[in-house]
């Protein structure tokens, strides 16, 4: 029996969804897939789906259009491979990130300092509130280094930790707790550092502090106490390390760095009774302490120096094999600082520190002093992660995922920027390029951005002269954007 006019209104009516208002009725004939792809590509593009929003589970988005799953499974995944979107087992899949419009390819100046001057953010001289200044700027594509992916943040597996240490954790838990940190993660770091790092530390040496940037306050302080007032630094050098230490009133005399690490020789001329270096991986440089200048600063530091050793990067690693800590030669001259700010999120604020012991009762001084500890519950969390050997499978996967994504801008920087020289490659979760020109790079750092590109100029972590360039991150960021990125910045040079 033919089915009547009303019988067909009534079904188009019902094969829609409230989400984004789709209806299969739209789609031309045999193309569903690319037509539901295509429409929710333009609602992450246009803002109705933000990074971070779930999309409806394939079934229930399926009924509701009155397609076959597959169909919905199909769209879902061109989104997948295209970046835009990650499936999360049970958690569905999410939008993790925003395809670059159009305005990224508009016309662009032939060279950097023919565009628009440097903003407020990027300054020859970056003010104590720069990575401030840069983390709210906007921007379609984040290329600044120091981030990892934080989009895969493994969520399901902090709630799980959670869940099991909420059972467990008697009342007293819950009150003031040990500055040094709980005795839980002093236990787990003690081992994660003898399994991954090579260094045999009694959980009684380790402090928990939060992040490496406390680590470098607390050790300030103390020093200043005992009359030190210089500590030198790698030239270049991490910025925001450099600004740490001089507001608490330490002066930071540049060592400089060339393919073997920092010079010792520079560094025992310069007379500073102790030094903060990165050996693993030199940021920003990408560059390794050699073998032979290594036992020159072991050298240096048995000669009464003290080594603050930024252990930066040193999980990530994919070309090479794994460098031993130097804490591990010297341990008497050697303050060793890590956290998990790039295994998994800065917003964490959890690392540690094993320090001389003739520095270790000052610094628990100050960390009692500064904040009598860090938050217990994330300690006991992170503990937890450590020792079911979970942190250890992220940080495979990781591994995975930045060489894709490291390789992809590799490939990015030889296609568009075929005279720049590239540095650091073999590990980290980013890229130094140098540029064989003349021209300032925060020029060149600032006229991206005004493109929707965001990178850090090379000179910001320089305190003497050298070549332009960019640090440029991507852990942070997918395969497009990265191309797309890269291509942004080659248009600016022109």
């Amino acid at each position: 029996m033919p089915r009547s006019k009303d019988a067909l209104v009534d079904r188009s009516i019902t094969s829609g969804s409230d989400f984004l208002q789709l209806n299969a009725a739209d789609a031309p004939a045999g193309g569903l897939s690319d037509w539901l792809a295509q429409r929710l590509r333009l609602a992450v593009s246009d803002g109705r789906l933000a990074v971070g929003d779930r999309l409806p589970a394939t079934r229930t988005l399926a009924e509701e259009l009155r397609v076959s799953r597959g169909v919905v499974t199909e769209a879902y995944q061109r989104l997948i491979e295209d970046g835009h979107a990650a499936g999360r087992g049970r958690g569905g899949t999410v939008v993790v990130a925003a395809p670059v419009t159009a305005a990224a390819t508009a016309p662009t100046p032939a060279r950097p300092a023919q565009g628009p001057p440097p903003g407020p953010v990027f300054t020859a001289e970056p003010g104590a509130d720069v990575f401030d200044a840069v983390r709210a700027a906007p921007a379609r594509i984040d290329l600044s280094p120091g981030t990892p992916d934080l989009a895969s943040f493994p969520r399901a597996a902090w709630l799980r930790a959670e869940r099991r240490v909420l059972g467990t954790l008697a009342a007293p838990g819950f009150g003031y707790g040990d500055p040094r940190g709980t005795p839980e993660l002093r236990r787990a770091v003690a081992k994660w550092l003898a399994r991954n790092r090579g260094l045999t530390v009694a959980p009684d040496e380790v402090l928990i502090v939060s992040g490496t940037a406390q680590t470098l306050g607390l050790l300030a302080q103390v020093l200043r106490r005992r009359g030190v007032r210089e500590l030198a630094v790698e030239d270049p050098g991490s910025l925001g390390a450099r600004q740490h230490l001089q507001y608490w009133g330490m002066r930071t005399p540049p060592v400089p760095v060339d393919a073997e690490g920092i010079r010792v020789r520079e560094l025992r001329a310069s007379g500073a009774p102790a030094v903060l270096v990165t050996p693993a991986h030199q940021f920003p440089t990408g560059v390794v302490l050699g073998g032979a200048r290594r036992r020159e600063l072991m050298r240096w530091a048995a000669d009464g120096g003290l080594i603050v050793e930024d252990d930066y990067d040193a999980e990530h690693r994919y070309d090479r094999p794994p460098v031993p800590a130097l804490r591990a030669m010297l341990p008497e001259h050697v303050c060793y600082a890590g956290s998990v700010s790039k295994l998994l999120a800065p917003a964490l604020r959890t690392g540690w520190v094993v320090a001389p012991p003739e520095l270790y009762g000052a610094l628990v001084d100050a960390k009692r002093f500064t904040d009598l500890g860090n938050s217990a519950l994330p300690q006991l969390v992170l503990a937890d992660l450590m020792e079911t050997g979970e942190l250890e499978r992220r940080l495979r996967q990781l591994r995975k995922r930045h060489r894709a994504r490291r390789d992809a801008m590799i490939r990015a920087v030889t296609t568009h920027l075929p005279g720049a020289v590239v540095r650091g490659a073999a590990a980290g979760l980013h890229l130094t390029i140098t540029f064989d020109a003349d021209f300032a790079d925060t020029d060149l750092a600032a006229a991206a951005l005004a493109r929707g590109v965001k990178v850090q100029p090379l000179s910001w972590h320089r305190q003497g002269p050298g070549r332009p360039g960019l640090v440029l991150g991507y852990a942070a960021s997918t395969a497009t954007e990265i191309g797309e990125g890269v291509a942004v910045i080659g248009s600016v040079l022109g």
